[in-house]
Parts: C-alpha cells; structure tokens; sequence
C-alpha cells in the first residue's frame, strides 16, 4: 500500500505568501549564504543559492553545514506557510543526509510539509545541485520536526 499526501494542505493565514517573504527576508543568515527565496506555496517552498568559494570546504565542495543551513531554512519556511498569523516557528529537531559532494553553478531547496499539527511539524527537505548545462543532480535531504510557537514577541513570523 502506498502513502500519498493526497490532501492538499490548506493555510491557516489567507496571506500566508506574503508572511513568508516577509519573515525569509528578515532572515541574515539567508542573506549571508546569497540565498534568495523563488517560490512559496502552501506547505513547500523552494530557496536558490549560487555556489560561491566563500561558503565551501578544504575540497572546493559547499560545506555540508552550509547545505544544512539551507536545509533547515527550507523545512521552517514550508512549514510557517500553514501557520496562524500569530504564530512564529522553531527547529526542535532535524536529521541531515549529505548524499553527494556539494558542486554545482547553483543549488535548489525544496521544502515540503509532511504532516502539519497544532504544535508540531514535520517536514522535509532536497538539496538539488545544477550544473552549469543544467544537469540536476541531488546532494542532501533533511528531515525536521518543526515547534509552531505563539505568544513570545521573541519568536514571531
């Protein structure tokens, strides 16, 4: 038997899009890696980062952590788009699967939402690296748990 994510997840926040540029663009780390946000859709979204020399490794491969960052940025980011409007969102949790060498012209990252709850979330992650003739080619996959937070003015979309 096959599992399907069959039902189309339905955001809490009418405005949901607007909230997650909003938020993505508050965000240096993103900016810091020359990360930009390309689309928003209820329960996934996709980041692109170019490859830059500044943010790899001894062998001239993106650093793992850097992927991860990435990763992790997509996973919250998918899930805040079904999130209240009052609701912020942490990264209680996530597992990293670095699957290929990080090299490419430009890097893809698609977060999905896998079951979205009241409190807790999971969703999940690909790191797609495109090659110059744009050969895609996945390098990594994530998964986390993601904490929907509300009332801390610390913690907000």
């Amino acid at each position: 038997m096959s599992v399907s994510n069959a039902r189309l997840p339905v955001p809490a926040d009418p405005q949901f899009a607007e909230r997650v540029r909003a938020s993505f663009a508050r965000q240096p780390a993103m900016t810091t890696l020359g990360a930009r946000l390309v689309r928003v859709a209820a329960g996934e979204v996709e980041i692109e980062m170019p490859f830059s020399e500044h943010l790899t490794q001894q062998h001239g491969f993106v650093h793992g952590g850097i992927l991860g960052t990435a990763l992790d940025s997509a996973c919250g980011f998918a899930s805040l788009s079904l999130m209240p409007v009052d609701a912020g969102i942490l990264t209680i949790e996530y597992k990293l699967n670095l699957l290929a060498p990080g090299r490419g012209e430009r890097f893809r990252f698609i977060g999905r939402v896998r079951k979205a709850g009241r409190t807790i979330t999971l969703a999940d992650a690909d790191a797609i690296a495109v090659e110059e003739a744009g050969r895609e080619r996945l390098i990594a996959t994530m998964t986390a748990t993601e904490m929907t937070i509300t009332g801390r003015d610390d913690v907000r979309s």
